[in-house]
């Protein structure tokens, strides 16, 4: 299948579904990227990368040079289809599949035999076999005819390109040829090793993983509030402890963002309340340590009003949930930032985000003018610039992220 000419269609062109239809033009696919959002179309046709990503502008434009990427709001006839849309949270942090159904809707008309339909959308468990459901009894003449597989994703951004290519996949299909038969697509252009199951195991892989580090991660921010009570540098004691063989702590920080680590730890809550404690407390201590920085912020700031007799000036230093990214979803950096904003109306808080041009809601300052003008800097996420700044005596630092951890 490497060297056959194939059409895929790609139903969502965001931080995961524009690079993967990116990687798959470059290995020869014909491949439509369809988004809702008409300047993201515009945009991707372009050749202009909508989003902050390493290497993916120049290929983007040598894709869509060559005719092998064009965008588009409404999906066309393809062999391959590829779900890669939003799924977020409805009341209560139940996972919401509607944007997996209405993409799956929308091709309903042009499926025929032989097709491949993927999920890569991050879903709970049975996702895969719902919309199986709902296709069949749609179109009940293609039952057993079309392939069905669950394909989640697994990179990290900043490093896409590289990761798409050479990682794992695991793929499972709702039965074995559509195991294969996907199987066979991905090894078009990825390196790594493929490994079949079936869709609910490959569901729940992608859940595992997430859930996994957010539980690690919980375990270092939870050291991070024991380290503040009792007085100790938790950086130096977490470099201390993980000189032990075994052991191998994550570094705290603020929160958890992203639409991963954040996110789909609550998909198996959701199902299975009664068992999954450990992650759902993992959850909790994650989304803690996010107001606990807020509160801490809140406080400093009184407490310079108090010392000074004037109301300082605040810069909160990064919006994006991890470093050197543009992406501020669920970005606990972002919900910290308001937080204190609407807790103190009476301090200038000068906001900074390197990765973002502008905002809709924040002025954005730039990181030197606001580390220069600050009495009080709060450090939320570790970009690169900020790592070069000097400790400055005569302002009180804030640094949940790690930029001074002597």
């Amino acid at each position: 299948m490497k060297n056959d000419s194939v059409k895929v269609c790609f139903l969502g062109l965001g931080y995961i579904g524009l690079p993967t239809a990116i990687i798959a033009a470059q290995s020869g696919c014909e491949v439509i990227g369809v988004d809702i959002n008409p300047d993201i179309v515009a945009k991707t046709n372009a050749g202009e990368l909508h989003i902050v990503e390493p290497g993916l502008g120049d290929l983007l434009r040598q894709v869509v040079a060559s005719g092998n990427l064009k965008a588009a709001t409404a999906p066309q006839e393809a062999s391959a289809y590829f779900v890669v849309v939003p799924t977020p949270f409805k009341g209560n942090h139940q996972p919401d599949i509607s944007f997996v159904e209405a993409a799956t809707r929308s091709i309903l008309p042009l499926l025929k035999e032989g097709d491949l339909y993927v999920i890569e959308s991050t879903s709970p468990i049975g996702t895969t076999e719902l919309m199986a459901d709902l296709i069949y009894t749609e179109r009940p003449e293609l039952r057993g005819k079309i392939n069905i597989a669950y394909c989640p994703e697994r990179v990290l951004p900043g490093n896409v390109i590289y990761e798409l290519i050479h990682n794992d996949r695991v793929i499972g299909g709702i039965d074995e040829a559509s195991t294969e038969r996907a199987k066979q697509f991905y090894g078009r252009f990825v390196k790594g090793t493929l490994h079949g199951t079936n869709a609910r195991t490959a569901e729940m892989c992608k859940l595992t993983e997430n859930s996994s580090r957010d539980v690690q991660i919980a375990f270092a921010n939870e050291l991070s509030l024991i380290c503040d009570r009792a007085g100790i540098n938790v950086w130096e004691l977490i470099a201390l402890a993980n000189k032990h063989p075994r052991v191998n702590i994550l570094q705290p920080g603020c929160g958890v963002g992203g639409h991963c680590i954040a996110v789909d730890p609550y998909f198996i809550t959701a199902a299975f309340p009664d068992e999954a404690r450990l992650i759902a407390d993992a959850r909790s201590i994650n989304n803690y340590k996010a107001e606990w920085c807020a509160e801490k912020v809140v406080n400093t700031i009184l407490r310079f009003e108090l010392d000074n007799g004037r109301k300082p000036v605040v810069a909160m230093m990064g919006l994006a949930f991890k470093p050197d990214i543009d992406d501020l979803r669920e970005s606990p950096a972002k919900y910290i930032v308001s937080r204190v904003m609407q807790s103190c109306n009476n301090a200038e808080v000068l906001v900074v985000e390197p990765n973002v041009e502008s905002h809709n809601v924040y002025k954005l300052t730039d990181y030197r003018e606001a580390y220069d003008r600050a009495d009080i800097v709060v450090f939320l996420t570790a970009h690169t610039p900020f790592k070069a700044l000097p400790w400055c005596d005569d302002k009180v630092i804030l640094d949940f992220c790690g930029i001074f951890k002597k």
